[in-house]
């Protein structure tokens, strides 16, 4: 299991245990995530999570195509109206869970990582950490995950984020700066901090609790939907072919250069 949960004094830690894939998830660990965020719905002894990725050096790099290849390519519509996107029901908030979610970020998230930070309540992250979305490198539109990080980040930094791709990171401290991180930590003590503040929320009367974190949602959620049901045909219309998209894919060096801002 590449997914781990444990739960202690009312707060569940939901941990992605691929350190040696960056945390990337597989078919198998996206439909593990989801069951998750629906077993805590109904689970009394929790009453707040965190989410974050083991080893150190990822949250998570989305999807792992590698994996996905060899599982078989995810079925997909002929019209250009509705795609099936194994990442869309990985988050809290798509599987109608409403306890307060703390991220706890230590290196990369990027790409598929946006699916699930852009259903928490707020970021914890290090100034080590480092936040990019390479979809338009390898000739896929970034929809999903840049509509939902639109609701978290300035437009002008969300836009750029999402078209330079690759070639620019952001690094934990400009994350900060932007709004997108709500607290610094120590290189290794997101997760620490993290857990902290979800302590702190699960010792609160929890319907309370429930009821602002659903109130704070609804004043967002009429955009959000919104933009979200453009996706799927600007997804069909702006990809490359798979076959296209995975040679971009496979001829990425270790060596390309970024830029860190």
């Amino acid at each position: 299991m590449t997914i781990r949960l444990e739960r202690q004094d009312g707060v569940a830690t939901v941990t992605l245990d691929r350190p040696q894939k960056h945390n990337a998830l597989d078919l198998a660990d996206a439909a593990a995530l989801a069951g998750i965020w629906r077993g805590l719905r109904t689970d009394r002894s929790v009453r707040a999570a965190v989410v974050t990725g083991a080893g150190g050096r990822a949250f998570c790099t989305g999807i792992d195509r590698a994996a996905v290849a060899e599982e078989g390519s995810v079925p997909q519509p002929h019209a250009p109206f509705a795609i099936e996107d194994p990442l869309l029901s990985i988050g809290p908030k798509s599987n109608d869970l409403w306890i307060p979610v703390v991220a706890a970020v230590e290196g990369m998230a990027c790409g598929g990582a946006f699916y699930l930070l852009s259903e928490v309540e707020f970021l914890v992250a290090t100034e080590e950490s480092a936040f990019f979305d390479p979809h338009t490198s390898y000739g896929m539109v970034s929809a999903y995950e840049a509509m939902g990080m639109a609701q978290r980040m300035p437009f002008g930094e969300v836009a750029r984020m999402a078209l330079m791709g690759a070639a620019e990171r952001i690094s934990g401290r400009r994350a900060y700066e932007t709004g997108l991180v709500s607290e610094l930590a120590p290189a290794g003590g997101a997760l620490d901090a993290a857990l902290r503040c979800a302590r702190v929320l699960a010792s609160y009367p929890s319907g309370a609790v429930q009821g602002t974190v659903r109130a704070v949602w609804a004043a967002r959620e009429a955009a959000r939907n919104q933009a979200m049901a453009q996706a799927p045909p600007l997804i069909a219309l702006g990809n490359l072919p798979l076959e296209q998209q995975g040679e971009l894919f496979r001829g990425r060096s270790g060596s390309t250069a970024f830029r860190t801002r």
